[in-house]
């Protein structure tokens, strides 16, 4: 089957081999990775080989230290505000759910200001810059880079004035390009693009460590993961290791991230050409100019037949195509794993599908 789901969601055949192979018995190890210490020598190597895969692909300078914590990126919307609210506020940009997560979990550590809000047209775009009502005196500007849920993606990173900008890349991390040196601090589940749930990865630039506030609890410490390199606790090896496996792949197999962006693009153009010469059948939730290469959402006429089209779909392999619960119609996650054939397979059953019930 294709797997649309949005998150745990598909992982490169190559990597699922390449782990199958080496599970019982990991080279050098003389044990399975879920059996090693997290202290052992076979684990140091798996570690710090992920988190070069991970420097390699966005190009980051010693500047940045790469982070694996738990928690997800749910847990990083009260870190955040916990090592760098203390006593002032911060601008949050309003783009969907996980946004609306985001400023729900700050609210509870300091002072959130909303610098634009997208609810009242349904959050179908994201703002231009002369949008922001950005505060001179904010701790950081945070904003979600793609709404999984909506299908709302930001093209380029806002502009905001040089204040530090954190970003929830969850769900586009690693899927194109990004130049690292704008932001301060980002941070995404691993379970989209780069590798199974149970790890988050987080970037931070190592200056920014030093307003972190003394006291807090060690799990929720920046500086403290930071200084003993994710190690403090036992950390999720396995999905750690998958993360490296993965990020291998992107590197060595895909060719780097231009080549994954320009494949991205070309499984989402599929999509949303059927989308757009549908006649209106089919119906694109985000406006064209914010439109996600990750989540395509859409709806049908009529509900009855949105739950037709998921049935049918799911019968012939094309699996996780419900919308989410909240929005209802369909969505297509299309991350990095994600094959062409997949793309062009869903592509033709909506073809199909529309000349039967259009």
């Amino acid at each position: 089957m294709f797997n649309f789901s949005a998150g745990p969601a598909t992982l490169p055949l190559p990597v699922l081999k390449k782990a199958q192979e080496e599970l019982v018995l990991y080279p050098g190890a003389g044990a399975s990775v879920m059996e090693i210490s997290h202290r052992s020598k076979a684990y140091d190597a798996i570690h710090a080989q992920a988190k070069q895969n991970i420097a390699s692909l966005l190009d980051l300078t010693d500047a940045y230290q790469v982070m694996f914590l738990q928690g997800g990126a749910s847990l990083q919307f009260s870190m955040i505000a916990m090592n760098f609210l203390a006593g002032q506020s911060a601008d949050y940009i309003h783009t969907g759910s996980w946004a609306s997560k985001a400023i729900s979990e700050a609210k509870k550590h300091g002072e959130v200001k909303v610098a634009w809000n997208g609810k009242e047209e349904n959050f179908v775009r994201v703002p231009r810059n002369d949008e922001l009502k950005l505060d001179p005196n904010a701790a950081y500007v945070h904003f979600t880079s793609n709404e999984t849920i909506q299908g709302v993606e930001y093209p380029v990173p806002p502009e905001v004035g040089g204040k530090p900008l954190f970003c929830d890349f969850s769900s586009s991390f690693l899927s194109g390009p990004v130049d690292v040196s704008k932001f301060s601090l980002i941070y995404a589940g691993a379970q989209k693009n780069v590798g199974p749930s149970g790890v988050v990865v987080v970037i931070v630039r190592k200056d920014l460590l030093e307003r972190v506030p003394q006291g807090l609890p060690s799990m929720l410490d920046y500086r403290l993961m930071a200084e003993n390199d994710s190690l403090y606790n036992t950390p999720p090896c396995f999905s750690v290791y998958i993360v490296g496996l993965v990020t291998s792949w992107l590197l060595e197999d895909m060719g780097g991230l231009e080549k994954v962006k320009a494949h991205n693009q070309k499984k989402a153009q599929l999509l949303y050409f059927a989308i757009d010469g549908s006649g209106g059948f089919y119906r694109g939730h985000a406006q064209k100019d914010s439109r996600s290469l990750m989540n395509v959402t859409f709806r049908l006429p009529e509900e009855a037949l949105e739950k037709e089209f998921i049935g049918q779909a799911t019968a012939q392999g094309l699996d996780g195509l419900k919308g989410h619960r909240s929005v209802g119609g369909c969505r297509a996650s299309i991350y990095n794993a994600m094959p062409l054939e997949g793309c062009q397979a869903l592509r033709d059953f909506m073809v199909e599908f529309q000349k039967k019930k259009g």
